[in-house]
Formats: C-alpha cells, structure tokens, sequence
C-alpha cells in the first residue's frame, strides 16, 4: 500500500508499522528533510527520486514529493473497540466517498473517538487516498469492518452503548444529553442515514440548519456531533 502526502507519511513513521521504502524527491528539504532524517533514524530505505517518477506512482500527483510504501491497512478487531464509561465510536452507513471517509477518520482521531465502523460492502474503504486526505488519523485511530452498520448497533447495545443517527428530522442536538458510551451513526452522501437503521438507533439527532441549503456535508456534520460529546464530557 502507498501512502503519499507530508502529514500522513510524517504519521505513519509515529506508528510501529513496516514500511518498506520512502521514495523521496530530489533536493528534499523542510519537512521532506524531516522525513528522511526520521526514516533513516529507524533504518527504513530511502530512495532519492526525479519528481517525474514520483508523478508515476502518483496518478492525481499529490504526492508532495514523498510516497511511502507499506503493506496492506490493517483493520481493527471490532469487539476490541472501546469499553471504557465514556467511549465513542463512529459508524458510518454508506459513506462511499473517498473524501468524505478520510475526513471523518480525521474528526473522529482529533476528537478522541475510540474507533471507526465501516461496513464489508456499500461503502469506501480504507485505500491510499484515505490515508492521504486523513492527514495520517488513520495511522493512529482503530478502523474496524463489520457485516453491517445494523450488525454492529446490535453489539454496541449488549454493550450498554446509548446509538444515535445523525440525520434532518430529530431532536436538537443541543437538547441531548450526550453522557455514557455513544455510537454516532453517520450517513452516506446522498441516502443519509437508512431507514431501517435509524429505526434501530435509540434517537434521531439533528442539527439546526438556519440557510437556504439543506443539509451538510457528512464529515463537517459528524465533526459537530463529535465535539458535542466532547464538550459535554468537559463540562463534567
């Protein structure tokens, strides 16, 4: 697997995983300098360059003059997630752009989410260009698959998880008490949230929206109901 990009590469040498090689552009300096000092610090192979091959390996060239290669993203246990009296865990039901999950992995990382659902099927998974637009989270927060986002509120429920989908037509979600083990189910670009899921969830949250547009981008709306429960937890 390629990860491409400053910040994400600079996360993945925080983490314990095997990187194979680092390609770098010629004439590195800055944080490219910083990079290459890490990687040779933890004797993994680096390779100088021409930004042409770089572009190569890079089919949309974001490459920012660095691409590290490691094996394939690792997925978390499921039952391994959480546990503790305040964790939060983020499901995602049909988030199928690449875009959208690596911001979400993003939020949930820089809130302190105890890990990301995603499902087998109908959705994006965790490729190369997630970890890049993450800026590296995903290096760092757990990422589990399940059979299915309705599979894993029925777990997360044995577990004394309190679930709510973020969806238009609920409660504020400056009226919800969010104390305890919380589940945020966000959903996909165009279908939101599915029916019979929001069925399944204990309440429907909604955030007050007071434009002409309708509705907002899944990660900025996931990254306003993460630090509702945030805030809620400081206030304690």
């Amino acid at each position: 697997m390629k990860t491409e990009g400053r910040n994400a590469v600079l996360e993945l040498l925080k983490t314990d995983k095997t990187i194979d090689k680092i390609l770098l552009e010629k004439g590195a300096q800055g944080t490219l300098g910083k990079i290459f000092a890490e990687a040779r610090a933890k004797d993994i192979r680096v390779q100088f360059v021409p930004r042409a091959v770089l572009d190569k390996e890079s089919p949309d060239k974001r490459h920012q003059g660095v691409i590290a290669y490691t094996t394939d993203f690792v997925y978390a246990d499921f039952f391994g997630l959480g546990g503790g009296e305040e964790s939060l865990i983020v499901l995602c039901d049909g988030i199928e752009d690449v875009h959208n999950l690596g911001s979400i992995l993003r939020v949930a990382e820089c809130a302190g989410a105890d890990g990301v659902v995603i499902p087998k099927a109908k959705g994006a998974s965790v490729t190369e260009a997630v970890i890049r637009i993450s800026a590296g989270a995903a290096e760092h927060i757990p990422v589990a698959k399940v059979p299915s986002v309705n599979y894993a509120i029925d777990e997360l429920k044995k577990r004394g998880y309190w679930i709510y989908a973020l969806e238009a037509g609920g409660e504020s979600i400056y009226e919800t008490a969010l104390s305890g083990k919380v589940a945020l189910v966000v959903g996909g670009e165009d279908s939101g949230v599915k029916r019979l899921t929001r069925e399944k969830c204990d309440k429907t949250l909604s955030i007050p929206l007071f434009g002409k547009v309708n509705s907002l981008n899944a990660s900025v709306a996931l990254g306003i109901a993460v630090y509702e429960v945030v805030r809620a937890r400081i206030r304690k």
